[in-house]
């Protein structure tokens, strides 16, 4: 079986906690560890979990709300860390005893009964990457932090089972935001952050008669409103707008892929 939780979602932190159990053992990755350490643990006791059970934790890019405390938490708790070459470079590769394990598009990391398959996105960090998770039988997609869709990140997503997909921003409120002007452009880019029109698009190419759950994530808390998310992507949907859930800041419930 496989399901994850967001514990964090947005410009303020991020993180999502994927679980594989066979009926035996249980794998637990954690995706990103954009908060500090005290908050990463109070919720991951909330899922009933300590840091010590973490397998791995999966960096997809080295911006703050991503980092976080992820190097700290590796090192006192002797969680091996995975990340890009390019992202450990950003962070300037710091001397550390960390279990540090590099990877790239393309490349499986086998962690118990989890399988991550890495990929690029355009996105304005080093080396990003996004990520294929399965269990063997079913597959979760986790596509956040990207300008736009090309057709190779469609393919590495094709018939996931689940997505957890960025709807980042609503162009219009972006546009009549007090965001200076290079921050417009940075987060509206081709290298930024998905809007509620392309993410619905990229839904809308990846729908199939499997995908059953579809959450919304890193939603700006500035320049998007949660119902303006729930109305473009029940449109591909085909459901209606309460159907669709999304992410809070402050995480969310489990969901079986």
């Amino acid at each position: 079986m496989l399901r994850f939780r967001s514990l964090a979602s947005g410009s303020s932190g991020n993180a999502t906690l994927i679980e594989a159990h066979d009926g035996t053992t249980r794998t637990h990755v954690l995706v990103d560890c954009g908060l500090g350490i005290r908050q990463i643990e109070a919720r991951l006791q909330n899922c009933g979990l300590s840091s010590e059970q973490l397998d791995a934790i999966f960096i997809t890019h080295e911006h703050c709300d991503h980092v976080g405390c992820a190097l700290a938490l590796s090192q006192r708790f002797g969680v091996p860390l995975w990340m890009s070459a390019g992202t450990w470079r950003a962070l300037g590769a710091p001397a550390s005893t960390i279990d540090l394990n590099l990877v790239r598009d393309g490349e499986t990391v086998a962690l118990g009964d989890l399988q991550l398959r890495p990929f690029t996105v355009p996105h304005d960090a080093l080396e990003p990457l996004q990520l294929h998770c399965t269990d063997g039988s079913t597959s979760l997609g986790l596509l956040t932090d990207l300008g736009h869709v090309p057709p190779y990140v469609l393919e590495k997503l094709k018939g996931c089972h689940a997505l957890l997909l960025e709807s980042n921003h609503d162009s219009d409120l972006l546009a009549g935001s007090s965001y200076p002007p290079f921050l417009k452009r940075r987060v509206g880019g081709t290298h930024g952050h998905l809007n509620n029109e392309q993410a619905a698009q990229a839904l809308q190419a990846l729908l199939h008669e499997h995908l059953h759950t579809v959450i919304a994530g890193h939603l700006s808390e500035r320049n998007n409103r949660p119902e303006l998310v729930q109305a473009a992507l029940s449109k591909a949907l085909g459901c209606l707008p309460d159907d669709v859930p999304y992410c809070t800041p402050a995480g969310s419930t489990w969901y079986k892929v």
